[in-house]
C-alpha cells in the first residue's frame, strides 16, 4: 500500500529530540529520510540508556524510536569533501532539516542561501530554540524554553513550585509543528516550483500549546488565566478533579442547571439539585469551596470504575486520571495504533513503542524498522542515489570523510 509522502526525500541533519521527531513523523508516512550524522558518535541520543542513572530499558528506546523508518548516512561535514558530498545530496532532495545552531550550519557551508542556489526547489527547515529573529543562538532545551512560556506557573496548586510538563512535551510538539511547516512548504512548492526557508521553534510551539489559557489572558489581562488555581476553589466545580477510592477522576461538565441536576441524579443525591446554595450556576461559583467539599465527600464513597460507569451511563463526560502503566494496557490506544509492537534487533524481540497519532484510510503510516546503525546506509546511498563508483567511495573512506 502506498504511503502519503512517498517520493519525498529529506536530509535530516538534526539531533536529540525536536528535529529527529519531526523527521520521524515524515518517515512514518513514507518519506525517504536520510539521517545525517557525524562519523564518530553520531547523534548524541545514541548514547542515551539511562536518565540520571535510572535505566530506561535494555534497548536504546530514546534513539531507536524517534529515528525509526530512517536511513543513516555518516559524513564529516568539517571536511570540504564532506560538504561537497552533501551538496550532491541536496541536489537530489526535497527537504533539508536541521536543529543545529546557525553558526554550526555556517561553518559547514550549509546556509539557506548556499543550498537554495544548489537546489531552488529545496525546503530549508530549521528548528530553533526561540525563533529566527533576535536571540537565535542561546542554548535551548525543552525545560528552559518551557520555563519562559508561562505554562509552568499555570500548573499545580497555589503556593506550590511551578510544574514542568515533562516527557519532552515541548520538543515533541515542536517537532509536530515543524512537520506541519514542511507540509505547507511542499504544498506551496507544487504551485510555484520554488522552495522556501522555514523555522519552527520550541518557544513558538509551546506558546501555541499554551493558547487555551494564553489567549484568554491576552484578551482580558485577567490573572485568573495566568496563575495557579486551587482545586478546592474551582470556578466551575463541575469541571474539576476529584479523588475517589482508588485514584483521581476528572469531571468535565459545563455548569448548567441541567448538567447539575443530571450529576446529582447520577450520584443518587437528587436533593442537592435544589439545595439553595447550589441551585444556579452563579451560586455554585459563589459557594464553590462548599460544593467541592460536598463532591469530595460523595466521590470518596466509591472507586473509579463505579463512578465512571455511572457518569457514562448518564452521558456525563468524566475520565479516570490514568498513569502510564494504565495507558500501556489501554485497548483504545492499541486498537487505534497509538501504541504498536515492533521487532527490535538490538534485543531481538518484539517491543512496545509509541505509534501513529494520525489515521489515514488510503495511505496509512507504519513502522517498518527502528533506528538504524550509525552510517549503515552510507555506501548504498552514495552508490544508488549519487551513482558513485566504488573507487571514489574508497577514496572518501581513506580521507576520513565517511567511515
Amino acid at each position: 500500500m502506498k504511503q502519503a509522502l512517498e517520493g519525498i526525500r529529506v536530509l535530516d541533519l538534526s539531533q536529540w529530540l525536536q528535529g529527529p521527531v519531526c523527521a520521524q513523523y515524515l518517515a512514518d508516512f513514507g518519506a525517504e529520510v536520510i539521517h545525517v550524522e557525524r562519523p564518530k558518535g553520531g547523534d548524541g541520543a545514541r548514547g542515551v540508556r539511562s536518565i540520571k542513572a535510572l535505566a530506561i530499558g535494555d534497548w536504546n528506546q530514546y534513539f531507536l524510536v524517534i529515528n525509526r523508518n530512517k536511513k543513516s548516512l555518516a559524513v564529516d561535514l568539517k571536511k570540504p569533501e564532506g560538504q561537497e558530498l552533501f551538496y550532491e545530496l541536496v541536489r537530489k532532495s526535497d527537504v533539508f532539516l536541521s536543529n543545529f545552531q546557525r553558526q554550526n550550519l555556517d561553518a559547514w557551508g550549509l546556509t539557506w542561501e548556499k543550498l537554495r542556489d544548489i537546489n531552488p526547489r529545496l525546503i530549508f527547515a530549521t528548528n530553533s530554540g526561540y525563533g529566527h529573529a533576535r536571540e537565535i543562538n542561546r542554548p535551548s532545551y525543552d525545560i528552559n524554553v518551557q520555563a519562559l512560556t508561562g505554562l509552568m506557573t499555570r500548573q499545580g496548586e497555589p503556593g506550590e513550585p511551578p510544574i514542568y510538563l515533562g516527557m519532552g512535551s515541548g520538543d515533541t510538539y515542536g517537532g509536530l509543528m515543524s512537520a506541519l511547516g514542511i507540509m505547507l512548504a511542499l504544498h506551496e512548492r507544487r504551485r510555484t516550483g520554488r522552495g522556501q526557508f522555514l523555522d519552527a521553534s520550541l518557544y513558538g510551539a509551546q506558546l501555541f500549546m499554551a493558547a487555551p489559557t494564553l489567549q484568554p489572558f491576552l484578551a482580558s489581562a485577567n490573572s485568573l488565566y495566568s496563575e495557579q488555581q486551587a482545586r478546592s476553589q474551582a470556578g466551575n466545580p463541575l469541571w474539576n478533579r476529584y479523588q475517589v477510592k482508588d485514584k483521581w477522576v476528572f469531571l468535565c461538565l459545563e455548569d448548567t442547571d441541567e448538567n447539575w441536576a443530571a450529576l446529582c441524579e447520577s450520584f443518587e443525591r437528587p436533593e442537592l439539585a435544589s439545595d439553595v446554595r447550589f441551585d444556579s450556576a452563579a451560586k455554585r461559583t459563589e459557594h464553590n469551596a462548599e460544593l467541592v467539599a460536598v463532591l469530595d465527600s460523595i466521590l470518596q464513597e466509591q472507586d473509579s470504575e463505579e463512578w465512571i460507569g455511572r457518569c457514562r451511563s448518564s452521558g456525563i463526560p468524566a475520565a479516570p486520571i490514568q498513569n502510564l502503566k494504565d495507558v500501556s494496557g489501554d485497548a483504545q490506544a492499541w486498537e487505534n495504533d497509538y501504541l504498536l509492537k515492533v521487532h527490535c534487533g538490538e534485543v531481538n524481540r518484539e517491543v512496545d513503542v509509541r505509534g501513529l497519532p494520525i489515521t489515514l484510510s488510503k495511505t496509512p503510516g507504519r513502522v517498518e524498522s527502528l533506528g538504524p546503525e550509525l552510517g549503515q546506509d552510507t555506501e548504498l546511498i552514495l552508490m544508488d542515489l549519487l551513482e558513485m563508483e566504488w573507487d571514489r567511495i574508497s577514496e572518501l573512506k581513506e580521507q576520513g570523510v565517511i567511515p
